[in-house]
């Protein structure tokens, strides 16, 4: 049986936005993503063949961003990850019923 949280139990209405989440959504607003993402197709690396699947490369920019913004190395960006909610839903990685995602392990955050 799962545990109702704080969330299910109608406590996120009173919830106050964090200077954190405030800046992220700024952010979200400024940096054009589409264009960014466009530019690194051509060097980005090819998921046919044996191998692991590379990391979208719209998660990898912005783990990157993050990972400058927050001043975090690969394995502190990953902690941050599971630790903050703003930071899993700037990286579009959500714990809801529609988005069951792991953040990528540090190593390929390279």
């Amino acid at each position: 049986m799962r545990q109702d949280s704080f969330s299910d139990a109608g406590f996120e209405k009173y919830r106050k936005k964090t200077r954190k989440q405030q800046f992220l959504e700024e952010l979200e607003t400024i940096i054009p993503w589409q264009e960014l993402t466009e530019a690194i197709v051509p060097f980005y690396p090819n998921p046919e063949g044996a191998g692991r699947r590379p990391v979208g490369i719209e998660r990898m920019l912005r783990i990157h961003f993050i990972q400058h913004w927050f001043n975090l190395s690969d394995p502190a960006a990953e902690e941050a990850l599971y630790d903050s909610r703003a930071l899993r839903q700037f990286e579009l990685i959500w714990a809801g019923s529609r988005y069951r995602m792991r953040p990528p392990f540090a190593n390929s955050a390279t």
